[in-house]
């Protein structure tokens, strides 16, 4: 029942600011940094807001957890229509991991000196996948379809693990939720998800990985169900590094993107790829038996190789002398 409410939350989000978003103003307008080239309706994620939100009361989920990924969402929509300095969004984002680490397990209490370097480090992973899941979002589809991935992944840990229903559910209906708002997305991206919806989805993660991560085992599990959004992440924030750009300044070097616009291939193959290699890399650690250090750190070593090799040769294909850059 909750998660096909959440679905068609998700689809009616999407239809209605497919309809409406030219006039009220959320419109995408292409730059050299995009991967499309005709003004697009954005912040269809809207309905995935309305689902986190009604899953969470109608599933009895604690206030710290929805309630600051709903509030830093909404900003994440006033930030669609009227843009909010790199500043202001940070500490909104930051504000709101805060709120979350500090509620979810009562906060460091009286041992906080001792605990202040995790405290941190927690923050830090909240607000770094919330900007991760938005870097990310920049052809048709990848987001939607990770999101389905990532949160059906998080339902599966959870009935494997045998957490509380309500735990399971509403995982399954932010999965659901995503699954809703694809259609209008992909393969055609008829409006965009928008901030409202990315920055949301990568926060609710990282609030769930915070929530379950019990162990270091258990920990690098969790990240493995948003492995390539991770894996991309990271290589080019460090390739960006090693080549001296600064790394607040715009840019289209995701591997992602390279695929999209360098290399010409079609939206929907990189998209169904990405889904493709992310649904295989949860499978292969969810249904690999009770976590342990050695055998998640071997598998996630794995496949790091490989997206290292592939990002390696990919990259330098789009460099080759003479290839000729597209836009999609």
């Amino acid at each position: 029942m909750e998660y096909l409410i959440s679905l068609m939350l998700g689809g009616a989000g999407a239809l209605i600011m497919q309809r409406y978003a030219f006039a009220l103003g959320f419109v995408d307008l292409p730059n050299d940094r995009s991967s499309h080239r005709i003004p697009t309706p954005r912040s269809g994620g809207v309905g995935i807001l309305f689902a986190v939100v009604f899953s969470g009361v109608w599933l009895g989920q604690t206030l710290w957890l929805y309630l600051p990924a709903a509030f830093l969402a909404a900003v994440s929509l006033f930030d669609d229509r009227f843009g909010l300095s790199a500043k202001n969004r940070f500490l909104v984002q930051f504000a709101c991991a805060l709120a979350v680490v500090a509620g979810l397990r009562g906060g460091p209490g009286a041992d906080f000196p001792s605990y202040l370097p995790l405290f941190v480090f927690w923050v830090l992973c909240l607000t770094g996948t919330a900007n991760f899941y938005n870097f990310m979002d920049g052809i048709n589809g990848i987001a939607g379809i990770t999101g389905v991935l990532a949160f059906g992944g998080l339902a599966l840990f959870g009935y494997l693990r045998g957490m509380e229903e309500a735990e399971v559910l509403f995982n399954l209906s932010v999965s659901a939720a995503c699954l809703g708002f694809l259609p209008f997305n992909f393969p055609r991206a008829r409006v965009f998800m928008g901030d409202v919806g990315s920055v949301l989805l990568g926060f609710l993660f990282g609030a769930q990985l915070y929530r379950y991560s019990d162990s270091p085992a258990t920990f690098f599990l969790l990240c493995g169900l948003l492995f390539l959004f991770y894996a991309d992440t990271y290589s080019t924030l460090f390739i960006r590094k090693m080549d001296g750009e600064r790394l607040s300044q715009a840019h289209r070097r995701h591997l992602y993107q390279i695929m999209a616009n360098e290399l010409g291939l079609p939206h929907y193959a990189v998209t169904l790829l990405y889904g493709g290699v992310q649904a295989i890399v949860s499978a292969s650690l969810l249904f690999s038996g009770p976590p342990s250090n050695i055998e998640v750190a071997s598998l996630l070593g794995f496949w790091s190789t490989l997206f290292l090799a592939a990002t390696y040769r990919l990259r330098k294909k789009a460099a080759a002398p003479g290839r000729v850059r597209v836009g999609k």
